[in-house]
């Protein structure tokens, strides 16, 4: 099929600045485009050939939106699945499939497909809803500490704490969701598996994740990991493992805890572009995006290699401003070498939004790591007025 400067066209459910980084690539290689997304303000509502507002999970809204499409994607899970199955019976190529969606978009069935596929993670129970938990408790099922995670729905840190007393449970929505045990250990890892329509394969290199203590929200992502090789190596097979089992097509992210004794276990996975590889714009050879356009159109997969040592800061709305979005400092960061701000287009900050990343890139990671530092002390994404 001719992709290129043709009537082909790619659908996207979702606008947000994962569509909008993936539309880079697209208006690169000139294939059309449509976007779906609840905002009329979403990011990549200007670099789409056509925009659409409307409601992901909206069964209809999503059929209409399909209808006609050569090829539709995702750059967020939380769509209607249904819809997706019902385009499919029609003809249109969904890539991730309705199938892997199914099991990614609900973290219990999700676990479930780890614990069957052999794949190393976190023991868990699984409860219909939360207030079940306490019963669980009483009877010696599970013990604190553990983590509450929501099935459905959590996201940048939403849907998942650290359950220590019965007072903590009393604050958890009480949903479908999962107890998994407290694992200790010492880094947060992630791998991108990219798989094209032809069953090949590669990997992105093993990143190392910093989270924010209070928001549970990633703060820097380091390229390379700081890692011993045998433990990269490890993270790589499980990614692969995940990969295989899924059988899915396009960019898997999978996030990684290595435990105190160096064990890879899986925390859950994304089926799309991730946080985890935005340092690829500017440290890889074939950036996740271009990836992942490579991947779902069936085109040989990119190198993955990094060209230089690469450190994503996240840029999120400062605690106590809400409002009309500010980026205080800016003009500071861009003085130093290696440093590249994206900002996503959000016109409205809060606490804790993700409102952009910085990269920096440096021959030496030690030193884009300390550069990283002075980047967060120097940027401050603020408002006009205060948050309540």
């Amino acid at each position: 099929m001719d992709f290129f400067s043709s009537n082909f066209t790619l659908g996207i459910l979702g606008g947000g600045q994962l569509g909008k980084m993936l539309l880079y690539e697209t208006r690169k290689w000139d294939l059309q485009t449509r976007v779906l997304d609840p905002s009329a303000e979403a990011p990549a509502r200007i670099a789409s050939n056509v925009f659409v507002q409307g409601d992901l999970m909206d069964y209809q809204t999503v059929v209409d939106f399909g209808k006609g499409l050569d090829l539709l994607t995702i750059e967020i899970e939380n769509v209607n699945v249904s819809a997706l199955e019902a385009l499919e019976k029609d003809g249109v190529t969904v890539y991730p499939s309705s199938k892997t969606l199914k099991i990614i978009q609900n973290k219990a069935r999700q676990k479930l497909f780890y614990r069957d596929a052999g794949i190393p993670t976190a023991p868990f129970s699984r409860f219909a809803y939360t207030n079940e938990i306490l019963d669980s408790i009483e009877n010696g099922g599970i013990s604190f500490p553990f983590v509450w995670k929501s099935a459905r729905f959590g996201y940048d840190g939403q849907g998942v704490k650290i359950v220590r007393t019965k007072e903590d449970l009393a604050t958890l929505d009480n949903v479908e969701c999962i107890a998994e045990e407290l694992i200790p250990f010492k880094n947060e890892l992630a791998v991108i598996v990219a798989r094209n329509t032809e069953g090949q394969t590669i990997t992105y290199p093993v990143v190392e994740m910093e989270f924010h203590p209070e928001a549970n929200q990633v703060e820097y992502v380091l390229c390379p990991a700081r890692i011993p090789e045998e433990v990269q190596l490890r993270a790589r097979e499980v990614a692969l493992k995940v990969s295989e089992q899924l059988g899915h097509v396009g960019l898997l992210a999978v996030e990684l805890f290595q435990t105190k004794e160096d064990a890879i276990l899986v925390n859950e996975v994304a089926p799309r572009p991730h946080n985890s590889g935005h340092y690829s714009i500017e440290g890889s050879y074939t950036n996740q995006f271009e990836q992942h356009l490579r991947a779902i159109l069936g085109l040989p997969l990119g190198k993955t290699d990094s060209k230089v040592s690469a450190v994503m800061v996240n840029l999120v709305g400062s605690e106590g401003y809400e409002g009309q979005v500010h980026y205080q400092g800016l003009e500071k960061i861009l003085e130093l070498p290696g440093v590249t701000p994206h900002i996503y287009g959000k016109r409205l900050t809060r606490p804790f939004r993700k409102m952009g990343h910085v990269t920096i890139v440096d021959p030496r990671i030690d030193k884009a790591r300390e550069r990283a530092r002075e980047v967060k002390e120097n940027i401050q994404v603020v408002s006009k007025q205060k948050a309540l």
